[in-house]
C-alpha cells in the first residue's frame, strides 16, 4: 500500500457497452488525447500558457482551482517513460533509470523492497508513497532527476493556484482532505449508476478505498 487518504467511493457505475461510448481523440476541443491535459506547450486547447490550459481542461468538469491543484498532487505517485508519453528521456529498466527509479530504490510507503518495473522518471523521490512531497518542490529545489513540467510549475507561479500549492506543502492533512473530495468528484463525473443513487460498501466512510487502489484512474486524467 502507498498510504494516503481514504476516499468515500460510490459504487454501481454502469459500464459502457462498447467503445462507441468513449470520447474521440479530438472530441473535447484539445489535441488527440480525448481532453486530457498536456504536459507542455503547444497545448491542444490553444491556451497561451500552462495555467490557462489546466483551467480549460478542468473547469469544464466542474473543478475549481483548489481541485485542480489537489488532483495534480496525484503526481506524488508514479513516473513518466520515454516509451510511453515521450515527455522524458528516461525509459525502461535500471540502465535508463534516475537515482530514484532504480529497482533497489527504497521508495515504498510500506518499507518493502521492489518497485515493479525499474526506470522512467518520477515527480518525487519516494514515488510509491502517497504524501504531500509533490508540493515540497520549492522547499526541495530543482532536481534534474525529477520531473517538473510547465503544468507543474504553473501551480506555484500562477497567483490563484499558488495559495493552494503552499497550503498543501505546509499541511498534508489539508492536501489529503482536498484530494479525497476531488478524486471522488472525478470518479463520479458523467457516470450513470445502478441503482440510480449508487451504493456504498460496509466499512469506514461508506466503504472508502485507500488512494493506492484508485490511483490508476486519476493518472489517466492527470498524467502525461
Amino acid at each position: 500500500a502507498t498510504g494516503g487518504p481514504a476516499i468515500p467511493m460510490k459504487y454501481g457505475r454502469v459500464d459502457a457497452k462498447d467503445g462507441s461510448a468513449c470520447p474521440a481523440p479530438t472530441s473535447r476541443g484539445t489535441a488527440g488525447n480525448a481532453g486530457l491535459p498536456d504536459a507542455m506547450a503547444p497545448f491542444g486547447c490553444g491556451a497561451p500558457d500552462a495555467a490557462t490550459h489546466l483551467r480549460n481542461i478542468f473547469y469544464r468538469m466542474g473543478f475549481d482551482d483548489e481541485g485542480i491543484v489537489a488532483l495534480s498532487g496525484a503526481h506524488t505517485l508514479g513516473r513518466a517513460f520515454k516509451e510511453r508519453s515521450g515527455t522524458v528521456d528516461n525509459g525502461y529498466g535500471d540502465a535508463n533509470a534516475t537515482q530514484y527509479t532504480k529497482s533497489a530504490c527504497p521508495v515504498r510507503h510500506d518499507g518493502a523492497s521492489g518497485v515493479g518495473m525499474a526506470g522512467g522518471k518520477s515527480w518525487t523521490p519516494n514515488w510509491l508513497t502517497f504524501d504531500n512531497s509533490y508540493f515540497q518542490y520549492l522547499k526541495r529545489g530543482a532536481d534534474p532527476d525529477l520531473i517538473w513540467f510547465p503544468t507543474d510549475e504553473a501551480l506555484h507561479k500562477d497567483p490563484k493556484f499558488k495559495p493552494y500549492f503552499d497550503k498543501f506543502a505546509d499541511s498534508q492533512p489539508a492536501f489529503f482532505e482536498a484530494y479525497a473530495r476531488a478524486h471522488k468528484q472525478l470518479s463520479e463525473l458523467g457516470s450513470q449508476f445502478e441503482p440510480a443513487g449508487g451504493f456504498t460498501l460496509p466499512g469506514g466512510a461508506g466503504g472508502a478505498r485507500k488512494v493506492a487502489n484508485c490511483f490508476s484512474f486519476v493518472t489517466k486524467c492527470c498524467s502525461s
